[in-house]
């Protein structure tokens, strides 16, 4: 089996990829525009999901986002959180390597008066609010 990577190289899988919707509610819920590397990955999370999908790894996934620093990691993480969320999971753990990583991620996260927080004021999935709180 080909690494993920190979396969989004596929001109099959890539214009697959072009109708593969990123679901509102992860757009409406991010505080930021999404740049279109960033649709790129989401749309590549979500083709990788599917059922349908005869290359898909096993869970749970594991998965790199080859990313640059700066590029919005964090951002697709917070979105992807929204996609798992309204798929039934409701709690993610964090592993980073150093105390100021996971403090800024927290105020990405946690705090809405962080000049970095990634959501709208109000996280609504499936007509509902949403409350993202640390355990």
């Amino acid at each position: 089996m080909d690494p993920l990577y190979k396969i989004f190289e596929n001109s099959i899988v890539r214009n697959i990829l072009t109708k593969v919707d990123i679901p509102n509610f992860i757009v409406e819920n991010l505080v930021y525009t999404l740049r279109p590397y960033q649709i790129e990955a989401f749309k590549r999370y979500i083709f990788t999901d599917r059922e349908d999908f005869e290359e898909k790894p096993s869970r749970p996934f594991h998965l790199l986002y080859n990313m640059a620093t700066g590029s919005g990691k964090t951002l697709i993480m917070a979105g992807l959180i929204l996609y798992l969320f309204e798929k039934g999971y409701h709690n993610f753990v964090f592993f980073v390597n150093s105390n100021n990583i996971i403090q800024k991620t927290k105020d990405n996260f946690l705090n809405p008066r962080a000049s970095k927080y990634l959501f709208k004021d109000k996280i609504v999935v499936d007509g509902k609010e949403v409350f993202i709180k640390e355990l």
